[in-house]
């Protein structure tokens, strides 16, 4: 056999090769790159209708990209004659591996998965959880972030997050204000709740709701009461610290003493 029969007979194989493997091979590539598009637009589609947390949008995404990604993968691979079913059974190994290493990583995310499918809260809004109180930032993979009032950003795992009592102060649009002070024995009470009930009369208030002022207990020196005030979740602090200050000042007005622990010394001759 001569080199031009060898040329000839290998330029066939090529042939024949691309016409079995190649051809076919890239054909499924394109279908299979045309329905990711696809796919991916109903998911993105379905998310922007879904109501959920917008940093919940990427990730979504990026997973099923994975997914979908891996998948073609594998089918390609099929197709060319590899043994997929090795690399299925090294990819599980090691997803195992993975998965052990990163256990705590795994148990956020799973946790942030169940924030933004239950939506205990959203972004802005102020909560309590873990005993940390602040507005919502974010909802990450990981982390959820919060912003305390004096401006501090506090991250907290999401594991954490789903297994402790939340508590939302935003959803329901109002909060109660609820303010303790005690005043002397000697002062009568009906003077004291009326300068209660004038401090609590702050512009800030939900009209359809008055404020509410009460004895709360007899404590060894003093009378303690309480003071309700039911106004908008935005005004909470404002309400609070403006009617805490007219207290006083009503307080003073109306010389009722505030009093404080004090201690009485007789000394014998």
């Amino acid at each position: 056999m001569n080199f031009y029969d060898l040329g000839r007979k290998w330029l066939n194989s090529i042939g024949d090769y691309t016409m079995y493997h190649i051809f076919p091979t890239a054909l499924i590539l394109i279908v299979g790159l045309l329905v990711m598009k696809i796919v991916m637009k109903i998911i993105s589609g379905t998310l922007n209708r879904s109501g959920l947390e917008k940093g919940a949008h990427t990730l979504i995404k990026s997973l099923a990209r994975i997914v979908m990604g891996v998948l073609l993968t594998l089918i390609i691979a099929s197709h060319l004659g590899f043994d997929v079913t090795g690399i299925v059974a090294l990819a599980s190994v090691l997803t195992l591996a993975v998965s052990l290493a990163l256990q705590n990583a795994l148990s956020n995310v799973i946790g942030g998965f169940s924030l933004l499918y239950n939506k205990p809260f959203s972004s802005g809004d102020f909560v309590e959880i873990a005993d940390r109180s602040g507005t919502v930032l974010e909802v990450g993979l990981t982390y959820t972030k919060l912003s305390t009032p004096d401006n501090k950003i506090v991250s907290i795992p999401n594991s954490s997050v789903v297994a402790t009592e939340i508590v939302n102060y935003t959803v329901s649009g109002t909060r109660r204000v609820a303010i303790s002070v005690s005043a002397s024995y000697d002062a009568p009470t009906e003077k004291v709740l009326e300068a209660l009930l004038k401090a609590g009369d702050q512009p800030t208030r939900l009209q359809d709701k008055a404020p509410f002022a009460a004895v709360d207990s007899y404590g060894e020196s003093a009378i303690n009461y309480i003071l309700h005030i039911w106004c908008k979740t935005d005004d909470y602090w404002t309400t609070q610290f403006e009617a805490t200050r007219q207290i006083k000042v009503l307080f003073d007005a109306a010389g009722i003493q505030m009093t404080y622990p004090h201690l009485n010394v007789h000394l014998d001759k």
